[in-house]
């Protein structure tokens, strides 16, 4: 009896060809400018999407959480999965909305996830972790505890099979539509870090520190 091969992603681009591409540092670019991605997977044969926090680690993408948790059992146990990273840029505004659309950059990536299982590498990818997501902010905080580090899993999920998405610029409407007297062109859309709120129980006197100043 031949083992049951698992499917193998499907990254052909069928539409929207000329947006595609497969490069790598692009891919991690997008990547890198994300704080959170979506998580596919299925489980007793329904499937889940769960927004988590990430970071890449050179070839690798990183992903935590607790070790109850079924989306992160299915990924230690080698299952499946796809990852999706999305920048919306901005809304493009055409003269028609058939021709309307969105300035975004996207990365898929498939493939099955390992977990981390040395103690020192997942202390420093859970350390990698952190920074990603407030640089500076680890060396501020305390050593995790054991039985912290027992309650997280960490996994790792190789940047091989990935599809990359961009679309930006202005709106392309046909020529029948440019004399139409419509405002047309793009809206751009960004994310920016507001003015930190300290927590209400926090004692007095702890200035804010620097990484949080220059953010």
């Amino acid at each position: 009896m031949t083992a049951r091969k698992t499917p193998r992603a499907d990254t052909r681009f069928r539409r929207l060809r000329e947006k595609g591409s497969k490069d790598f540092d692009l891919a991690c670019s997008i990547i890198d400018d994300a704080n959170m991605g979506h998580v596919g997977f299925v489980a007793d044969g329904l499937p889940y999407v769960i927004p988590m926090a990430l970071a890449r680690d050179g070839k690798h993408l990183l992903l935590h959480g607790s070790r109850l948790s079924r989306l992160m059992k299915s990924l230690a146990g080698g299952s499946p999965c796809c990852v999706t990273v999305t920048h919306l840029d901005g809304l493009v505004l055409a003269r028609s909305a058939f021709n309307s659309s969105m300035n975004y950059r996207t990365v898929m990536v498939f493939g099955s996830a390992g977990a981390v299982t040395d103690p020192e590498e997942k202390i420093r990818g859970l350390d990698v972790l952190t920074d990603h997501l407030l640089p500076g902010r680890r060396a501020d905080l305390r050593e995790p505890t054991r039985k912290e580090l027992n309650a997280t899993l960490l996994v790792k999920l190789p940047i091989e099979r990935f599809s990359v998405k961009v679309s930006e610029g202005p709106p392309d409407d046909p020529a029948a539509d440019l004399a139409t007297p419509i405002w047309a062109g793009v809206v751009p859309l960004t994310l920016e870090k507001g003015t930190p709120v300290p927590a209400p129980d926090m004692k007095k006197g702890i200035a804010l520190p620097p990484y949080l100043r220059e953010s």
